[in-house]
């Protein structure tokens, strides 16, 4: 194809873009620079699967064990696959940038569609607000990790991480500031980095570990947790191979920038999910072959146990520090992802009045079209969050939580709104889109939500059942505290202001299905 039909082609996809947005009463305000690979990028460096499934070994080796690890992952894996499909049907139908909030609004009967709507806002904002948390605090410590690891005088206080954390916000940041509209372009090159990442922690680790054997890793189950019984540490545990699957619905909350973007969007949805299970397996199978003792690994004093395996692999604090910075520079990039995509939910959600100061809190900056002050909001409220760590041993355990809940509960909304239109109106008056489900969509549907009940459920279970102010479960706090505000709000400001999707476009008529 010549380069001129290149171009015709890519300009009849934006102009197509833009009658879907005025379809939806909305105006193009973004440039619309992320293509299928760009998308696919920005989604990876958010699911991180093999990344995140390091961060957060220890906590399904306490509760589950290797086996309960591995047949945790499967059944999370599968999980995922069925939420994706539900998500990728929503988002081909209606690509706007916010998601959820979006679907909600547009799908659901008419008597509870405003609130329903609000509330889906609010929970999808919580998801990757503490997305952002979570990982500047993993940044954070695991600098923190290292700093145990080669200097044994160190004296570790959790205020240190803390504050590294807010260093590794303030990089996000400055990383968004500095690209602007490159951001595209910077997320293709952070998919070669998350591929070759994978590559070069694998190989080294795998040829100088001793390996276990396959018994000790398929038939091995732990219950460190102390627990009354075996199955219900193995659901405490399931956590871990749940927050590995999360995030995949990161190109609707940048829909408005995508290129073709009811195509894509689901395009980008399932191979991310696809490519990150397969690295996540990979990766999780390397762990449970080549670690050491199960509860040392639990035990570890730099706070990971991945850094532990490393420096045993290697034989040498150098050889571990080294594979360890492959880690911090890719969750690095991910923290400048998350800031990304968090903005612009906010942004978003602010868009139709949905949170206070909505009048500057959505405001672009007019040079690199980027919601800057939503930026610097979320910056400065996720600083605070990180705070947590303070008083709290477990505060990693807490965002994951959080995150699982929130974004579980976002999804249980988001897939019983299209449930019910589903039931209830004749499918042939529902204006699909490039991706449907056909006649699979109500089981579909159905085993997605059930899943997802499970994960919300034990979202907010702690470790053990032996609970302290510096071990328990934070989740409830973080999670009820902010839909309490959001209530508040609703009821003496949102609910008079806050309408739903608002028509930005004289004339244009929001398409209710």
């Amino acid at each position: 194809m010549s380069e001129k039909k290149i171009e015709a082609t890519s300009i009849t996809e934006v102009a197509d873009d833009e009658k879907v947005l005025a379809r939806f009463g909305k105006r193009q305000q973004f440039g619309r620079g992320f293509s299928t690979i760009s998308a696919i990028g920005l989604t990876c460096a958010l699911m991180l699967t093999w990344d995140v499934l390091i961060m957060s070994l220890q906590y399904g080796l306490q509760n589950g064990g290797p086996a309960g690890l591995f047949y945790g992952y499967i059944v999370a894996w599968i999980g995922g696959v069925f939420q994706a499909l539900v998500m990728a049907e929503m988002a081909s139908m209606i690509p706007l940038a916010g998601g959820p909030f979006n679907w909600v609004s547009i799908l659901a009967p008419p008597w509870c569609r405003k609130f329903l709507s609000y509330l889906a806002g609010w929970i999808t904002i919580i998801v990757w607000q503490t997305t952002v948390s979570g990982t500047g605090f993993v940044c954070g410590t695991i600098v923190q990790g290292l700093l145990i690891l080669n200097h044994p005088t160190y004296v570790p206080q959790r205020w240190h991480g803390t504050l590294m954390a807010c260093a590794m916000l303030a990089v996000a940041l400055l990383i968004n500031l500095l690209l602007g509209r490159q951001l595209p372009r910077f997320e293709i090159f952070m998919l070669a980095v998350y591929i070759a990442g994978f590559i070069g922690l694998v190989v080294p680790v795998t040829r100088l570990s001793t390996h276990k054997s396959a018994a000790e890793v398929f038939t091995v189950f732990q219950n460190l947790g102390g627990w009354s019984t075996q199955g219900v540490s193995f659901f405490v545990g399931f956590l871990t191979a749940m927050n590995c699957f999360l995030a995949f619905d990161a190109p609707d909350h940048i829909a408005e920038e995508i290129e073709n973007a009811a195509k894509v969007i689901p395009i980008a949805m399932l191979s991310s999910l696809t490519l990150n299970g397969i690295l996540g397996l990979g990766m999780l199978l390397v762990l449970l072959f080549c670690m050491g003792d199960i509860v040392a690994a639990t035990q570890s004093t730099t706070g990971y146990p991945f850094i532990d395996i490393f420096t045993s692999a290697t034989g040498s604090a150098r050889g571990g520090t080294a594979l360890t910075c492959v880690i911090l520079t890719i969750n690095v990039f991910s923290l400048a992802g998350a800031l990304a995509t968090a903005s612009r939910m906010l942004w978003a959600f602010s868009r139709e009045k949905g949170v206070p100061f909505s009048k500057h809190v959505s405001k672009l900056h007019s040079r690199t079209q980027t919601p800057v002050v939503a930026m610097v909001i979320t910056v400065i409220l996720n600083r605070l969050v990180t705070f947590i760590y303070i008083g709290s041993a477990v505060a990693l355990q807490a965002f994951i939580g959080v995150i699982v809940a929130a974004y579980y509960s976002s999804f249980f909304l988001c897939a019983g709104v299209m449930l019910h239109k589903r039931l209830t109106t004749p499918e042939s008056t529902i204006p699909w889109r490039p991706f449907r489900l056909g006649r699979f969509g109500v089981p579909v549907t159905v085993i997605a939500i059930l899943y997802t009940m499970i994960g919300f459920f034990f979202s907010f279970w702690p470790y053990t059942p032996v609970v302290t102010p510096s071990n328990m479960n934070y989740t409830v706090v973080l999670f009820g505290g902010t839909i309490l505000f959001s209530l508040f709000f609703w009821a003496f400001w949102g609910r008079k202001v806050y309408k739903g999707p608002i028509v930005e476009i004289q004339g244009s008529v929001i398409e209710i299905m």
